[in-house]
């Protein structure tokens, strides 16, 4: 059996680990944290197709890295993260809730309400790592358009199973779904 896909993305080239949803499918984990190298390389790929705006929103915790390596080499001061806690500084708070794939639950995404007036009426470029089922993305779809911002994008760096048949979104490259044997769906 296959326990490892060699993913090519943004010139680098990483091995990720099958790791099983279920009895039938798995996935290559792609972790971003920890990876200099492929944070700042994806940034600078998705930089170059991104389409003009003025703030940018990610899902807490993976897009992370990635959102604050993209502000940086864009000369941004300034990002946005949905959180997955209301936190005690945060005020006027809404929230939307979301199944990941790589969560065995349901989670809630909570947008403060000093972050959703950065929006208000702006050009709000969404970004994550993997976009798959498209429930996290909706979710935060669903965050800006409540903070009344106006979305111009949606980008990740890799688009996962059938997310890569979606053509409202930008990703760098496709990550297969893998039966158990490891080999592609």
């Amino acid at each position: 059996m296959k326990k490892t896909y060699t993913l090519k993305v943004a010139g680098l080239e990483r091995e990720l680990p099958l790791c099983p949803l279920n009895n039938e499918l798995c996935i290559g984990a792609f972790i971003i944290f920890g990876d200099v190298e492929l944070t700042c390389a994806c940034a600078r790929e998705l930089l170059k197709i991104a389409p003009e705006h003025d703030i940018m929103i990610t899902s807490e915790s993976k897009g992370i890295p990635l959102i604050f390596e993209m502000a940086r080499q864009a000369g941004e001061n300034k990002y946005i993260v949905a959180r997955k806690m209301q936190k005690l500084y945060m005020s006027d708070t809404f929230a939307c809730e979301v199944n990941s794939i790589t969560t065995a639950k349901k989670q809630t995404l909570y947008l403060d309400g000093k972050d959703a007036e950065l929006m208000r009426g702006k050009r709000v470029l969404i970004v994550d790592d993997v976009i798959s089922t498209g429930d996290s993305l909706r979710a935060i779809e669903e965050l800006v358009e409540h903070a009344g911002g106006n979305i111009v994008g949606k980008m990740a760096i890799l688009a996962e199973g059938s997310a890569k048949d979606r053509d409202d979104i930008k990703y760098l490259e496709v990550l297969p779904l893998f039966h158990s044997d490891g080999t592609e769906v």
